[in-house]
């Protein structure tokens, strides 16, 4: 079957954080998502919702998002358009620009995840822009390596990686970088603490086993087991 090859990558992490993952292809993306969870530490994942996320697409003008805020804001502003930026052009000239950078917000599709389908648009950029949690503010590239026709299993694969992802909820890289330095100081105060908080929020050193595993899940082709051998 038709398959993707993608790397993804945490951006600014240092040394890099990156997977590189083969996934069958007419994915939603909403399973990039689970995919991209599944291959770090956070927990938002199908059948949670831990935090926001979205895929920016600025050459068609759509935002995917799980943001059911953002969502509901751009149906009133389809529904209303021309009051909307009447009412937001009468502004004094000091802030006309603002109102203007705003309305092109506004302006952008707004999608839902589950709704739309990766493949146009993961071939026809390349490279797609993935930002989760906009407290820590983790930002991911995903970068299309190859297209496959001969990949056989239903589910994706972790093929290759490196560097342990940060777990949920610690502060995006700053924050990160302090949890790494106490939770591998035995001699720091808040070793233990951290190492149960740690625990906690499911954190794990990275394991490809593991990992592949858990990818199991994420089925949403049929196996072509008769081309297996």
């Amino acid at each position: 079957m038709k398959a993707y090859q993608i790397r993804i990558e945490l951006t600014g992490s240092d040394p890099l954080i990156w997977r590189r993952v083969v996934m069958p292809a007419d994915a939603t993306f909403n399973r990039l998502h689970d995919v991209i969870q599944t291959v770090t530490n956070f927990q938002g994942g199908y059948p949670h919702t831990y935090h926001l996320f979205e895929f920016d697409l600025p050459d068609d003008a759509i935002i995917v998002t799980n943001d059911e805020e953002a969502y509901q804001e751009h149906q009133h502003f389809k529904k209303n358009r021309e009051a909307i930026k009447a009412k937001m052009r009468d502004v004094p000239p000091e802030f006309a620009s603002i109102q203007e950078a705003r309305l092109q917000e506004l302006e952008k599709t707004v999608r839902k995840p589950a709704g739309i389908k990766i493949d146009t648009y993961l071939e026809k950029y390349g490279q797609l822009s993935y930002i989760y949690d906009y407290g820590d503010y983790w930002q991911f590239l995903v970068t299309l390596k190859a297209v496959k026709d001969d990949y056989h299993y239903g589910y994706p694969t972790l093929i290759d990686g490196a560097g342990t992802a940060p777990p949920e909820d610690v502060g995006g890289l700053p924050g990160y970088d302090e949890f790494l330095r106490i939770y591998h100081d035995e001699n720091h105060p808040d070793h233990e603490h951290m190492k149960a908080w740690a625990k906690e929020q499911m954190f794990r050193e990275y394991d490809p086993e593991f990992i592949n595993e858990e990818l199991k899940s994420i089925m949403y082709k049929k196996t072509e087991w008769d081309q297996i051998t």
